[in-house]
């Protein structure tokens, strides 16, 4: 069996030195191509994992692996290389327009003297989530999910073998929200990201991670993962899961007291 394209082993981490640690012995991975979701209640540690994997925060002790190789003894170009990092929130455009935000992804790539570089990746990226007609538009003037479209694009001509996304769908209508996840699944990448939406990371995730009060309390397939016992315990709500009448994942459907 391949070793894992990300792997974090015994992760713990806090944002004092010396004090309790938000993190407690962190294990998780993700293989190439693989869609792996991190779901939990808010303040349960999802975006400080995250930031542990990206190289944002230094975890106390353990290792984060990215192809096998620690990521604290390589240089940030080598592992911007090969991972991108969509966050929540929209960056300052500092009135770039859409190529512009797009080419950024290549700034790991590029040498002092390489100028602009191949725009191949650019154009590449562009097309394949649609925006040929918007690259000279402002990214300010852009709706939200259109902003998200571009991020993606940016993370996608960095070309990464994995990406990490802080609730990707997160402030998105529908129907933004599911084009967006059809586009992440067809990049072929490594995935990770965290959700709210559980019944969106059913839909599209290979295998989810349920952590709570910093500590991952669950993994497995959405199947194995998402029961009516593991999210009451987990959330402190009552559900009701089925299978969805069209896809062959769970359904949750939460249940109001009377």
């Amino acid at each position: 069996m391949s070793s894992p394209l990300l792997r974090l082993e015994r992760l713990n981490w806090s944002p004092s030195p010396g004090g309790s640690p938000l993190l407690d012995g962190i294990e998780l991975e993700v293989a190439a191509g693989e869609f792996v979701g991190l779901i939990g209640p808010n303040g349960s540690g999802k975006t400080s994992l995250l930031r542990c994997a990206y190289r944002f925060n230094r975890p106390c002790s353990g290792q984060v692996l990215l192809d096998g190789e620690d990521i604290w003894r390589q240089s940030p170009r080598w592992v911007a290389r090969r991972l991108a990092v969509m966050a929540q929130e929209f960056p300052d455009d500092f009135g770039l327009n859409v190529r512009d935000v797009v080419a950024m992804g290549r700034t790991p790539h590029l040498g002092w003297l390489d100028g602009d570089g191949d725009p191949a990746p650019v154009d590449n990226a562009l097309r394949q989530l649609g925006l040929d007609s918007r690259a000279d538009q402002h990214f300010a003037s852009l709706s939200g999910g259109e902003k998200q479209r571009v991020l993606l694009a940016r993370a996608l001509a960095q070309q990464p073998r994995l990406l990490i996304l802080d609730e990707p769908t997160n402030h998105l209508d529908p129907r933004y929200q599911l084009a967006l996840l059809r586009h992440l699944r067809a990049t072929g990448l490594g995935l990770l990201a965290s959700f709210h939406d559980l019944n969106l990371a059913a839909a599209f995730c290979d295998r989810l991670y349920v952590i709570e009060q910093g500590r991952i309390v669950a993994h497995g397939t959405p199947a194995q993962v998402l029961t009516e016992r593991c999210l009451a315990e987990v959330f402190g709500v009552h559900v009701l899961v089925d299978r969805h009448p069209v896809g062959d994942h769970p359904r949750i459907t939460w249940i109001n007291p009377a």
